[in-house]
């Protein structure tokens, strides 16, 4: 949440946006002052997902890249394997659900078996610190909607020291999942991509790299011990603490 003040041309600027609302808060400070004031506020929007007519998941997330939200998370989580293994994508008049129909059956209790599924070791990344560098700046210019609310994470997708696709949303998972799926429907060869996240990086989010054959995961944050262990299983390059002058490699 952002505290704004009200300010000449400030509603022009704010109105008419889905993504956002204005609400009256109060502001209190430490020295008992209070003041009336206005916050911005993120919306949330709620996708519920059909695979080949079986009610599958529901995500909260930011209404914007729901395509590549959707592919990147079927990739992810295991669904598919590839693009090819989509046959179409139909979302409904108000995108509050989306039909996704596949070339071949799913088996939903392949998804609900508790442990982890095994993943394909990934190739050795081949990359340069400049690259991310470059993309921890990209990262301090801030996206435009985190700027606006302060409540979104993002994720930038590069390539061989190209900037590619940047999003956000309100999960870091979910905008992980865009990027993945951004670069899974453009046909770009994930195996040579990056992925720079703002959060931190546990074992879920070490994961969907490793499923989607990513082999360098960058991060502003830090990961876990486990989600260390578990990329030197399969030779993901985790990078914490991404700065543009300084990072770590584990």
């Amino acid at each position: 949440m952002i505290l704004l003040q009200k300010q000449k041309g400030l509603e022009k600027y704010l109105v008419n946006s889905d993504l956002y609302r204005r609400d009256e808060v109060t502001l209190i400070t430490a020295d008992r002052g209070r003041t009336e004031t206005e916050a911005v506020l993120l919306c949330e929007h709620e996708l519920g997902v059909v695979v080949n007519e079986q009610y599958v998941m529901r995500l909260i997330c930011t209404d914007q890249y729901l395509n590549e939200l959707v592919m990147g998370r079927l990739l992810t989580d295991g669904f598919i394997e590839s693009a090819e293994d989509v046959y179409k994508i139909l979302f409904c008049k108000n995108r509050t659900e989306v039909s996704v129909f596949l070339n071949n059956d799913i088996k939903l209790e392949v998804y609900s078996v508790k442990g982890r599924r095994p993943f394909r070791e990934l190739p050795k990344p081949d990359y340069k610190p400049e690259w991310i560098f470059s993309m921890a700046r990209r990262f301090e210019q801030g996206t435009e909607l985190h700027d606006i609310t302060a409540g979104t994470h993002s994720c930038i997708l590069a390539r061989k020291g190209e900037i590619l696709f940047t999003c956000e949303d309100i999960g870091r998972h979910n905008a992980v999942d865009k990027a993945v799926g951004y670069g899974l429907s453009s046909g770009i060869p994930l195996s040579e991509c990056i992925l720079y996240t703002s959060g931190r990086v546990p074992v879920d989010m070490v994961e969907k790299p490793i499923a989607a054959g990513i082999p360098l995961l960058a991060s502003k944050s830090v990961p876990t011990a486990e989600a260390v262990d578990l990329a030197r299983k399969y030779g993901l390059v985790i990078i914490g603490n991404a700065r543009p002058d300084s990072m770590k490699v584990f």
